[in-house]
């Protein structure tokens, strides 16, 4: 029924999958809580909204449901006013953490790379998506790979 060629070709195939199966993207879905531990502003140069202000927060990492899972804590500064932060911050749960970096709209989604990982996250890349949500908090979603 099959010859050599096509049981070489589906062993291949096969094993491509099995060896594969860390390439399949994994969803994670966090909020960041900014209403009880709001970010602090460390006003550089002139009063006010200027390029160099930085922003410091460590702040309780919730999912879904609002159940906290860990903190997320970081710091961003003012690139451009009224417009964005360039941000770096890592997501500290119990299991490991998700370091990330980009930069930050002031309104709308984010698109930010994840640069590293410790413990379960170990060797993670790929983005997440940060979404303001006007009420104090960030939704994060993060798409990614663990090899």
């Amino acid at each position: 029924m099959f010859d050599s060629l096509d049981r070489l070709i589906l062993l291949v195939y096969f094993l491509s999958m099995t060896a594969c199966t860390h390439c399949m993207p994994k969803t994670l879905i966090t909020i960041a809580d900014a209403r009880t531990h709001q970010a602090k502003l460390v006003d550089i140069g002139e009063l006010g909204d200027t390029e160099g202000d930085i922003l410091t927060f460590d702040q309780p990492l919730l999912d879904e449901q609002g159940s906290r899972i860990g903190n997320n804590s970081g710091m961003c500064i003012r690139t451009r006013v009224g417009h964005s932060f360039q941000c770096q911050w890592t997501l500290t749960m119990t299991n490991g953490s998700i370091q990330v970096a980009g930069r930050e709209f002031d309104k709308g989604t984010s698109v930010i790379a994840i640069v590293g990982g410790t413990g379960r996250y170990s060797g993670i890349s790929g983005q997440m998506e940060s979404v303001n949500n006007g009420d104090g908090t960030f939704t994060q979603i993060l798409h990614y790979w663990v090899q």
